[in-house]
């Protein structure tokens, strides 16, 4: 079967860097790139224009950095997914980042050939998190969310619970209702209420949620080692 084609935006205020980037992925036939933002706010208003596939976001731009502008795209543009490809690896932008909406964080510093693996893989799941930084990240969102008013398991119904393991498993809105034989409209209200219970914004936050309060197993969602 041939491999879906994937839109990619870049958003990095180094031209070489971009450069680089744009020629490496042009060399994979399924991947195309469609636009080069310099700075966070064209990031914003290219995602707006051309509604691609997947941003690789870096975090440090000027205008806008990009945490701000990864936040405002998941806003108007929830289907475009956001990788943070940056050489910061602390917490605290791993954190930042997350809550913003991103999808996930990758090094600059990866090889090229990994760096290609990891889109791939990403394009594929919609999630991607180092696992080095899985248990860091868990932790930065119990201090960030409080655990002693954490839900317990019972809040969440059998079909949340159900959306919660697709979602792991790096299923789409469209997929979820397709297994769930249900509206995309009834997705997309039954992780609004997770999303409540949880304590977090977006979907990545509540994939590594989920695998904290143990809804959902590591091993079997799409997060890489």
């Amino acid at each position: 079967m041939a491999r879906k084609m994937i839109s990619v935006l870049i958003a990095d205020d180094q031209t070489l860097f971009r450069e680089g980037i744009k020629d490496l992925l042009e060399g994979e036939k399924w991947i195309q790139v469609v636009g080069e933002a310099p700075d966070g706010a064209e990031a914003v208003r290219l995602a707006k224009k051309l509604k691609p596939d997947v941003i690789l976001m870096d975090i440090k731009l000027p205008k806008m950095d990009g945490i701000a502008a990864t936040r405002l795209i998941r806003q108007d543009s929830p289907e475009t997914n956001v990788l943070i490809l940056s050489s910061f690896e602390d917490d605290a932008h791993v954190m930042e980042a997350i809550q913003a909406g991103a999808n996930g964080y990758l090094s600059k510093m990866l090889p090229a050939a990994e760096l290609v693996n990891a889109l791939k893989t990403f394009a594929c799941e919609g999630v991607m998190i180092p696992q080095q930084l899985m248990g860091r990240l868990i932790q930065g969102l119990r201090q960030f969310g409080g655990d002693s008013s954490a839900p317990t398991p019972a809040t969440l119904t059998k079909t949340e619970i159900r959306v919660m393991d697709l979602l792991g498993r790096g299923n789409s809105n469209k997929e979820i209702s397709e297994k769930l034989t249900c509206s995309i409209k009834t997705v997309k209200n039954h992780l609004n209420r997770i999303f409540q219970k949880l304590g977090v914004e977006n979907r990545t936050e509540a994939v590594v949620k989920a695998i904290d309060r143990g809804f959902i197993s590591a091993e079997d969602s799409k997060i890489p080692d």
